[in-house]
């Protein structure tokens, strides 16, 4: 059996009422970067079942949804539970420079990859400037 002294375990119980607890993670941890012409968000979901991973985009709003559940069955008795368990959820409120038509997901390792595209539009482009006959200068694009 497994036997556990926690003198901490008053500290821990006060924390979770702020950030959240086994059953109601707070957070899902996050890495959000650029890389030349993508946008990525990697989020941080060891242990769970990739078929629970629901990413929806509403409007410029993009909503990831996981679940890790406890193992259970007739003969599965919990001996320490420390790993949060529960629905995790996180919202990350994506710039319209973004085409989230293409986004693209996967998940490897626990963890849940999006890769984004920047969109045509916010990509950086050369103007070029013709001088006319009249001394007037008209600028194309």
């Amino acid at each position: 059996m497994l036997m556990r002294t926690d003198p901490f375990r008053e500290i821990d119980r006060i924390a979770e009422q702020f950030f959240g607890t086994n059953t109601r993670p707070a957070v899902m941890h996050l890495d959000a970067y650029r890389d030349g012409d993508f946008f990525y968000a990697a989020f941080d979901l060891p242990g769970v079942d990739p078929d629970s991973i629901e990413c929806t985009v509403e409007r410029n709003v993009l909503t990831v949804r996981a679940e890790r559940r406890r193992p259970a069955g007739d003969g599965v008795e919990l001996v320490a539970a420390e790993r949060p368990m529960g629905l995790f959820t996180r919202q990350l409120f994506l710039g319209d420079t973004l085409d989230t038509d293409k986004l693209e997901a996967g998940y490897e390792a626990g963890v849940l990859t999006l890769r984004i595209p920047v969109a045509e539009r916010a990509k950086p482009r050369r103007v070029e400037v013709t001088v006319t006959g009249s001394g007037q200068r008209q600028i194309k694009s």
